[in-house]
């Protein structure tokens, strides 16, 4: 059975005699910046990695370097014999006294194995040194399941070849299962813009996105970039990729019941079904952001009526969806007759945004076909829904569970941490990385696959660094 990944970030100490592989395991599974070795220090303070009169400033550094990192919360390998008792407690007492992760990997190789390696090298330890080695491992071996680590890995000398290099995911089509929907917040579209959002739609649907969500905003949201930048009407918007031959679902994610009446929502959604061959779907929410409200001269409620609309809302746009020009008297809303044509070709789904356990969450289980929650929040929000659901004496399954996820992707682990700076902004990379779900595309089809597992319908991408098609296509990796 594959053992599970190692925790990440994580303090990772190795553990084993020369020659045991330690570095060619280490250099295949993490960046060179992530690796603290003391042979390599050795060559920075002395004149070169073998130079043991610089054992003391070598180490001075490597402990520097370590405390370092692990109080930033990141990833730190130390890369030494990992033999001194003393040491390897105080580095395991340095990742608990800053909520890291402590891993300890021991390099169990034959000894022959170990003495073939070392006598290859330009400088091979001295024979008797490494058969004290070898015996010290035994007993460390031994003790860790004891020490307090996290986890314990033990590999064998034939584990410690290069992991085999990445090879490009192929695009490929939509699957069966967890749905993934590309949401488009940023739009850096230059001087075409039509021609970038036909482009961008086209490779989501050729890598494999089921639909493209729009958020709706007036104002570009401060979490995505700054006010001054593109942020279009998604309605109109949506109108133009109806028109592309894909098979996208589309909607908003998720629209405010303070923007428009809800039965011109109605309309504008129910055009787009008819326009899209019955691809729209609706998200809605109660809104949140006052200043774009009073920029475009719209009220803005208190948080209880704006929930107050968002349920008369939900109930507006399904009778005005459904047959017929009757009048309609509901629980919150009296209509007199329910005139709206073109009507929608089937049920148009509504995802209601928003996490509040009292009151949203209600309104979803009673009026929602899904909910959209938190990623990180997922399964303690689920079982609320599933609650309510109970409550207002519907069947839970009815409700799907939705996230919104905003995944930085990288091609390898260097490339992951490349985006991870330069859109952290201010925001200290271990925190950055942690909210984003830093990875690579295996990584990220992984996570989703968990997430599948928990019960989660569909996840909404956003890419926090989309710039054009060729991110799209990029990510399509990710795709479960």
């Amino acid at each position: 059975m594959m053992e599970p990944p190692l925790p990440d970030p994580a303090l990772v100490v190795l553990v084993g005699a020369s020659g045991s592989g330690k570095s060619t395991w280490a250099r295949a599974r993490y960046r060179a910046a992530e690796i603290v070795s003391s042979d390599d220090l050795r060559g920075v303070v002395g004149s070169g990695r073998h130079d043991l009169d610089a054992s003391v400033e070598a180490f001075a550094l490597l402990d520097l370097i370590v405390g370092g990192r692990v109080r930033r919360g990141l990833t730190t390998v130390v890369d030494t014999l990992g033999l001194d008792d003393v040491r390897r407690t105080g580095w395991l007492d340095l990742a608990r006294a800053h909520g890291l992760p402590a891993v300890v990997v021991a390099f169990d190789a034959p000894a022959d194995l170990c003495r073939r390696r070392n006598a290859d090298r330009d400088r091979p330890v001295p024979a008797k040194v490494l058969t004290q080695q070898l015996r010290a491992f035994r007993g460390v071996l031994d003790a860790l399941p004891d020490d307090g680590w996290d986890r314990v890995v033990r590999v064998s000398g034939a584990d410690v070849a290069p992991a085999p290099a990445a090879t490009p995911e192929p695009v490929h089509p939509r699957r069966d299962g967890l749905e993934v929907v590309l949401q488009v917040s940023r739009f850096p579209w230059g001087d075409d813009p039509g021609t970038w959002l036909r482009d961008v739609a086209l490779a989501a649907d050729e890598a494999g996105f089921a639909g493209i969500a729009l958020m709706d905003h007036l104002i570009q949201v401060p979490q995505v970039g700054a006010a001054w930048e593109p942020i279009p009407e998604p309605w109109v918007t949506l109108g133009l990729l109806a028109g592309l031959d894909t098979r996208l679902r589309l909607g908003t994610l998720v629209t405010p019941v303070t923007f428009r009446p809800p039965g011109v929502t109605a309309k504008a959604a129910a055009t787009l079904d008819v326009l899209s061959g019955g691809r729209a779907f609706v998200g809605v929410g109660a809104g949140w952001w006052e200043r774009e409200h009073l920029g475009f001269g719209l009220s803005f409620p208190p948080a209880r009526e704006r929930l107050d609309l968002l349920e008369s809302g939900i109930e507006t746009m399904r009778a005005l969806w459904a047959a017929g020009t009757k009048p309609y008297t509901g629980a919150r809303v009296a209509l007199p007759e329910t005139t709206a044509y073109p009507r929608p070709l089937r049920g148009i789904p509504v995802i209601v945004g928003g996490g509040g356990e009292r009151r949203t969450l209600r309104v979803a289980a009673r009026l929602g076909d899904a909910c959209n929650v938190p990623t990180d929040a997922v399964v303690h929000k689920a079982a609320v829904l599933r609650r309510h659901c109970e409550e207002v004496g519907r069947d839970p399954a009815e409700v799907a569970v939705t996230v919104l996820d905003l995944p930085v992707v990288g091609r390898d682990r260097d490339d992951v941490w490349e985006r991870v700076e330069r859109l952290r902004g201010r925001t200290a990379a271990a925190a950055y990385a942690r909210r984003h779900h830093a990875g690579t595309p295996a990584q990220h089809r992984g996570r989703y696959a968990a997430l599948a597992e928990v019960g989660v319908s569909t996840v909404f991408a956003a890419l926090p660094d989309l710039a054009g098609p060729e991110d799209v296509l990029a990510v399509a990796g990710m795709l479960p």
